[in-house]
Protein backbone atom coordinates (compact mmCIF):
# COMPACT_ATOMS: atom_id res chain seq x y z
CA UNK A 1 0.00 0.00 0.00
CA UNK A 2 1.22 3.73 -0.68
CA UNK A 3 0.33 5.93 2.70
CA UNK A 4 1.24 9.59 3.24
CA UNK A 5 1.85 10.53 6.42
CA UNK A 6 1.25 13.98 8.01
CA UNK A 7 2.83 15.05 10.88
CA UNK A 8 5.37 12.45 9.53
CA UNK A 9 8.30 14.07 11.89
CA UNK A 10 6.29 14.01 15.74
CA UNK A 11 6.60 11.63 17.67
CA UNK A 12 3.38 9.50 16.74
CA UNK A 13 4.10 9.92 12.90
CA UNK A 14 7.79 8.60 13.32
CA UNK A 15 6.24 5.86 14.68
CA UNK A 16 3.69 5.31 11.64
CA UNK A 17 6.55 5.57 9.11
CA UNK A 18 8.75 3.22 10.77
CA UNK A 19 5.79 0.29 11.76
CA UNK A 20 4.70 1.16 7.96
CA UNK A 21 7.96 0.61 6.34
CA UNK A 22 8.49 -2.39 8.39
CA UNK A 23 5.45 -3.68 6.99
CA UNK A 24 6.48 -3.58 3.47
CA UNK A 25 4.48 -0.40 2.77
CA UNK A 26 5.62 2.78 0.65
CA UNK A 27 5.75 5.58 2.66
CA UNK A 28 5.95 9.67 1.91
CA UNK A 29 6.39 11.05 4.83
CA UNK A 30 5.19 15.10 4.66
CA UNK A 31 6.59 16.63 7.64
CA UNK A 32 7.55 20.58 8.42
CA UNK A 33 10.94 19.65 9.76
CA UNK A 34 12.66 16.73 8.04
CA UNK A 35 15.70 16.77 9.73
CA UNK A 36 13.35 15.28 12.86
CA UNK A 37 12.70 12.44 10.85
CA UNK A 38 16.23 10.54 10.75
CA UNK A 39 14.89 7.32 8.83
CA UNK A 40 16.64 5.71 5.40
CA UNK A 41 14.86 3.63 3.78
CA UNK A 42 14.56 2.83 -0.22
CA UNK A 43 10.91 2.90 0.06
CA UNK A 44 10.74 6.15 2.26
CA UNK A 45 10.17 9.32 0.56
CA UNK A 46 10.28 12.40 2.11
CA UNK A 47 8.34 15.91 1.53
CA UNK A 48 9.61 18.90 3.39
CA UNK A 49 6.06 21.26 3.59
CA UNK A 50 3.19 22.99 5.69
CA UNK A 51 -0.24 21.31 5.55
CA UNK A 52 -1.51 24.79 4.98
CA UNK A 53 -0.14 24.83 1.44
CA UNK A 54 -3.15 23.57 0.01
CA UNK A 55 -1.28 23.02 -3.77
CA UNK A 56 1.84 21.57 -2.57
CA UNK A 57 -0.73 18.67 -0.34
CA UNK A 58 -2.48 18.20 -3.70
CA UNK A 59 0.83 17.33 -5.44
CA UNK A 60 2.37 15.63 -2.77
CA UNK A 61 -0.95 13.09 -2.79
CA UNK A 62 -0.85 11.82 -5.74
CA UNK A 63 -0.65 8.08 -6.37
CA UNK A 64 -1.54 7.28 -3.02
CA UNK A 65 -3.89 4.48 -1.44
CA UNK A 66 -4.53 6.10 2.24
CA UNK A 67 -3.71 9.00 4.07
CA UNK A 68 -2.79 9.16 7.95
CA UNK A 69 -2.62 12.11 9.71
CA UNK A 70 -0.98 13.05 13.32
CA UNK A 71 -0.97 16.67 12.90
CA UNK A 72 -0.73 18.25 16.05
CA UNK A 73 -0.25 21.96 17.26
CA UNK A 74 1.99 24.41 18.86
CA UNK A 75 1.23 25.32 21.92
CA UNK A 76 -2.05 25.91 23.76
CA UNK A 77 -3.40 28.53 22.16
CA UNK A 78 -6.48 29.56 20.11
CA UNK A 79 -5.72 27.96 16.88
CA UNK A 80 -7.41 26.56 13.59
CA UNK A 81 -4.61 25.09 12.38
CA UNK A 82 -5.63 21.82 12.19
CA UNK A 83 -8.43 21.61 10.70
CA UNK A 84 -7.19 24.28 8.17
CA UNK A 85 -4.88 21.38 7.47
CA UNK A 86 -7.11 18.47 7.10
CA UNK A 87 -9.88 20.78 4.64
CA UNK A 88 -6.68 20.93 2.57
CA UNK A 89 -6.18 16.88 2.99
CA UNK A 90 -9.46 16.54 2.40
CA UNK A 91 -8.89 18.68 -0.52
CA UNK A 92 -6.30 16.87 -2.08
CA UNK A 93 -8.06 13.57 -1.26
CA UNK A 94 -10.83 14.41 -3.49
CA UNK A 95 -8.04 15.94 -6.49
CA UNK A 96 -6.28 12.50 -6.20
CA UNK A 97 -9.49 9.86 -5.81
CA UNK A 98 -8.37 8.91 -2.21
CA UNK A 99 -11.12 7.46 -0.08
CA UNK A 100 -9.03 6.94 3.35
CA UNK A 101 -8.26 8.67 6.19
CA UNK A 102 -7.20 7.59 9.43
CA UNK A 103 -6.59 10.83 11.94
CA UNK A 104 -5.67 11.50 15.38
CA UNK A 105 -7.49 13.48 17.55
CA UNK A 106 -7.35 13.35 21.23
CA UNK A 107 -9.32 11.97 24.06
CA UNK A 108 -11.68 14.75 25.42
CA UNK A 109 -12.99 15.75 21.89
CA UNK A 110 -16.15 14.40 22.62
CA UNK A 111 -15.98 15.38 26.55
CA UNK A 112 -15.72 11.75 27.12
CA UNK A 113 -13.14 11.74 30.05
CA UNK A 114 -14.67 11.60 33.05
CA UNK A 115 -14.23 12.92 36.51
CA UNK A 116 -11.39 15.65 37.49
CA UNK A 117 -9.07 14.37 35.00
CA UNK A 118 -11.54 15.17 32.15
CA UNK A 119 -12.36 18.35 33.29
CA UNK A 120 -8.82 19.54 34.08
CA UNK A 121 -8.42 18.34 30.03
CA UNK A 122 -11.30 20.19 28.88
CA UNK A 123 -10.20 23.50 30.74
CA UNK A 124 -6.31 23.25 30.02
CA UNK A 125 -6.57 21.89 26.41
CA UNK A 126 -10.01 23.78 25.22
CA UNK A 127 -8.14 25.18 22.00
CA UNK A 128 -6.54 22.35 20.87
CA UNK A 129 -9.47 20.01 21.31
CA UNK A 130 -11.89 22.51 19.69
CA UNK A 131 -9.54 22.82 16.92
CA UNK A 132 -9.93 18.88 16.63
CA UNK A 133 -13.64 18.53 17.02
CA UNK A 134 -13.65 20.89 14.00
CA UNK A 135 -11.19 19.04 12.66
CA UNK A 136 -13.76 15.38 13.31
CA UNK A 137 -16.47 17.45 11.30
CA UNK A 138 -14.82 17.94 8.77
CA UNK A 139 -14.13 14.59 8.42
CA UNK A 140 -17.45 13.12 9.09
CA UNK A 141 -18.87 15.98 6.55
CA UNK A 142 -16.15 14.53 3.63
CA UNK A 143 -17.41 11.74 2.63
CA UNK A 144 -14.55 9.74 3.00
CA UNK A 145 -13.64 6.51 4.51
CA UNK A 146 -12.64 8.11 7.80
CA UNK A 147 -11.34 6.95 11.05
CA UNK A 148 -10.73 9.24 14.31
CA UNK A 149 -7.97 7.82 16.98
CA UNK A 150 -8.78 9.17 20.25
CA UNK A 151 -5.86 7.73 23.13
CA UNK A 152 -5.44 9.14 26.19
CA UNK A 153 -1.96 10.23 27.60
CA UNK A 154 0.60 9.62 25.11
CA UNK A 155 4.39 8.31 26.08
CA UNK A 156 6.81 6.90 24.12
CA UNK A 157 6.57 3.33 25.51
CA UNK A 158 7.39 -0.17 23.21
CA UNK A 159 4.96 -0.83 21.24
CA UNK A 160 2.81 -4.10 22.26
CA UNK A 161 -0.09 -4.69 20.12
CA UNK A 162 -2.29 -5.24 22.91
CA UNK A 163 -4.75 -2.14 24.14
CA UNK A 164 -8.39 -1.29 25.17
CA UNK A 165 -10.74 0.21 22.47
CA UNK A 166 -14.00 2.44 23.19
CA UNK A 167 -16.19 3.72 20.42
CA UNK A 168 -17.94 5.62 22.86
CA UNK A 169 -16.21 7.43 26.05
CA UNK A 170 -12.72 5.84 26.61
CA UNK A 171 -11.35 2.64 28.20
CA UNK A 172 -12.63 2.84 31.83
CA UNK A 173 -9.78 2.74 33.87
CA UNK A 174 -7.35 3.89 31.12
CA UNK A 175 -4.65 6.81 31.72
CA UNK A 176 -2.00 6.27 29.29
CA UNK A 177 -1.17 4.45 25.59
CA UNK A 178 2.43 4.58 23.85
CA UNK A 179 2.79 6.69 20.54
CA UNK A 180 3.86 3.18 18.82
CA UNK A 181 0.73 1.37 19.86
CA UNK A 182 -1.61 4.31 18.28
CA UNK A 183 0.65 4.14 15.49
CA UNK A 184 0.05 0.28 15.46
CA UNK A 185 -4.33 1.39 15.29
CA UNK A 186 -3.95 3.85 12.64
CA UNK A 187 -1.83 1.66 10.35
CA UNK A 188 -4.06 -0.97 11.06
CA UNK A 189 -7.55 0.59 10.40
CA UNK A 190 -6.53 1.68 7.03
CA UNK A 191 -4.81 -1.83 5.97
CA UNK A 192 -7.31 -3.93 7.21
CA UNK A 193 -9.89 -1.24 6.50
CA UNK A 194 -10.93 -1.36 10.29
CA UNK A 195 -13.21 1.37 12.39
CA UNK A 196 -14.67 2.88 9.28
CA UNK A 197 -17.00 6.20 10.01
CA UNK A 198 -15.83 5.20 13.80
CA UNK A 199 -14.30 7.46 16.56
CA UNK A 200 -12.25 5.15 18.88
CA UNK A 201 -11.00 5.83 22.35
CA UNK A 202 -7.47 4.36 23.39
CA UNK A 203 -5.66 3.15 25.94
CA UNK A 204 -4.02 0.44 28.13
Amino acid sequence: MNIIVFGASGGTGKEVVKLALEEGHRVTAFARTPSKLSIQHPHLQIIEGNGLDRELVIRAMKGHDAVISTLGTDGLKKTTTLSEMTSNILEAMKVNGIERIAYTASAGIEDEIPGLTGFMASKILKNVLADHKRAVELLKQSGKAWTVARPLRLDDGTRTGEYRMESTGVPHGGKRISRSDVAHFLLESVVKQDHIYRSVGLAY
